[in-house]
C-alpha cells in the first residue's frame, strides 16, 4: 500500500523530505588550484574541489583507503579556519558544464584519521538527524526524478550552477533505514565491479603505453626480428601525397577536421557551402594519413576512419597514401602519436604562435626516424592491435556495467522494486 504526499505517491514506509531536514549545510572554503600542491606535505591536507568529482570519481563512494589522485593544500593556507570532512559526509558539485553532470555528488567512506577538505563551487552535506545511513546518502540524488527536479533548479548558459537555497529546498524520496542499507549494499556491489573494471581498464592501458614506448621505438623487439637492423628514413620512402581535387559543393556537404594533440579526426556538416571562399576540396579516403599543415605543431595528425570516407578537407589538410609494403597503415597509426613525431613536426613549423606556425609539406616528407622493415611493422601493429582490442572489449563491459547499475538505480532508488532487509 502506498501513502499519498502532496504530489508524490511514496511506497508504503518511505517519507519525503526537503534536504534542509536531513542535513546541514556545512561551510567549505574556496581556494584556486594555485593554492594546491601535488607533493604531500607534513600536515597533508587534501583538498576537493568540483572539478574533482566530475573527472576523478567515477563512482559515488570516495574510498580514502584507496585514494592518491586528490592535491594537497599547501601549508600556507592551513591556518584558515577548515572544517575537515567526517565519515559518510556528502559532497556536491554546484556547478557544471552540462546539465547532466549538475548535483553529482560522493560521500565520503574510511576517512579515519585522514585531514580532507571541500571547496570550490561544492556544497558538503552532513545527516543531523540520522535520517540515513552511510553508504546510501550519495545515491539520494542519482534518483532520476530528484536529478530532474536539480537541473531545473540549475541556471546559467555556458557553466550551469545551483543555489544553496533552491537546492534546501529539494524533497528527496527517503526507504526507511533498513532498506537504505539493503539498496546500499546492493548498490556498493556494482560500485566494486565497476572499480574492478577500471583499475583492469588502466592497468592494460599502461602496458599499451609501455609496448609503444618499446616497440615503436626497437628497444623491445619481437621474436624473429632479433637480427634486423632499423634504419633511419624519411617518411617519403612511406608515403606519397595523394590528391582528389574536387570543386566547392553546391549543396550540403560532410567536411572532416583534425584534433589536436594526436586525437583523431572529426566529421562537420557544413549546410551553407556558398559561404565559403573555398572553391577547391579534397576527398579523403579511409587509411589515409592527414595533416593540419596550421597545427602540426600540436600534432594534429590522424589516419582518416572507415567513418569518414568521402569527407571534404581544405588545402590546409594535405593527405598522404601509403605505399604498398614500405609502410604499414597500422603501424604508423601508433607511431605518429608519439612524443617524438610532436617534436619533429614542431620543428617544421615555424613562426609565433597559432595560425602563424605553418607546417612545410615539403619537409614534412623529409622528416626522418628510425623505422624497421614492413614485415616487422606488421608485427609490432598486430601485438598494439590485441592490446586495444583488450582495451576496448573492457570499456564495453564498462558501459555495461554502468548501465546495469543505473538501471537498479531506477527501480531501487523510486521504490518500484523493494528489498528485503
Amino acid at each position: 500500500m502506498s501513502k499519498n504526499n502532496k504530489h508524490t505517491k511514496l511506497p508504503s514506509g518511505w517519507e519525503e523530505l526537503q534536504i534542509s531536514e536531513i542535513f546541514d549545510f556545512v561551510n567549505t572554503v574556496s581556494f584556486s588550484r594555485e593554492n594546491l600542491s601535488k607533493d604531500k606535505t607534513e600536515k597533508e591536507v587534501l583538498y576537493i574541489h568540483y572539478g574533482d568529482i566530475h573527472a576523478t570519481y567515477k563512482t559515488e563512494l570516495l574510498d580514502f583507503k584507496n585514494e592518491s589522485k586528490i592535491p594537497y593544500l599547501k601549508d600556507e593556507f592551513l591556518n584558515t579556519n577548515l572544517n575537515y570532512l567526517q565519515e559518510g559526509d556528502l559532497i556536491i558539485a554546484d556547478a557544471s558544464e552540462d546539465l547532466v553532470g549538475i548535483g553529482e555528488s560522493i560521500e565520503i567512506k574510511n576517512i579515519e584519521n585522514k585531514k580532507a577538505i571541500a571547496g570550490l563551487h561544492t556544497f558538503l552535506l552532513r545527516d543531523k538527524n540520522q535520517n540515513t545511513v552511510n553508504g546510501f546518502r550519495t545515491y539520494l540524488l542519482r534518483n532520476a526524478k530528484v536529478h530532474n527536479s536539480i537541473k531545473k533548479i540549475a541556471t546559467g548558459t555556458s557553466v550551469y550552477g545551483i543555489s544553496k537555497g533552491n537546492l534546501s529546498k529539494l524533497k528527496i524520496p527517503l526507504p526507511p533505514l533498513p532498506e537504505q542499507r539493503a539498496i546500499a549494499a546492493i548498490l556498493s556491489t556494482w560500485d566494486t565491479a565497476i572499480q574492478s573494471t577500471q583499475a583492469l581498464i588502466a592497468q592494460k592501458e599502461q602496458e599499451k603505453k609501455w609496448l609503444m614506448q618499446n616497440l615503436l621505438t626497437g628497444k623491445k623487439r619481437l621474436k624473429g626480428f632479433e637480427n634486423t637492423k632499423w634504419k633511419t628514413q624519411p617518411l617519403e620512402n612511406f608515403i606519397k601525397l595523394i590528391v582528389r581535387e574536387v570543386p566547392k559543393p553546391a549543396i550540403p556537404y560532410l567536411g572532416i577536421g583534425l584534433r589536436s594533440h594526436g586525437k583523431g579526426t572529426f566529421l562537420k556538416h557544413d549546410e551553407q557551402p556558398e559561404k565559403n571562399s573555398m572553391d577547391k576540396f579534397y576527398v579523403v579516403r579511409p587509411n589515409d594519413l592527414m595533416v593540419n599543415i596550421t597545427f602540426a605543431w600540436e600534432q594534429a595528425i590522424a589516419i582518416v576512419r572507415p567513418e569518414d570516407n568521402g569527407a571534404l578537407a581544405s588545402h590546409r589538410f594535405p593527405t598522404y597514401t601509403f605505399i604498398e609494403e614500405k609502410g604499414h597503415v597500422d603501424f604508423f597509426r601508433f607511431y605518429i602519436i608519439l612524443p617524438r613525431m610532436k617534436f619533429m613536426l614542431e620543428m617544421i613549423s615555424p613562426g609565433g604562435a597559432g595560425r602563424n606556425r605553418v607546417m612545410s609539406k615539403s619537409d614534412f616528407l623529409k622528416l626522418e626516424f628510425l623505422f624497421p622493415e614492413y614485415e616487422e611493422q606488421t608485427a609490432i601493429a598486430q601485438v598494439l592491435q590485441t592490446a586495444d582490442k583488450e582495451i576496448n572489449l573492457l570499456k564495453t563491459k564498462l558501459e555495461q556495467q554502468k548501465l546495469q547499475k543505473k538501471g537498479l538505480m531506477q527501480v531501487l532508488l523510486t521504490g518500484k522494486v523493494r528489498v528485503k532487509n
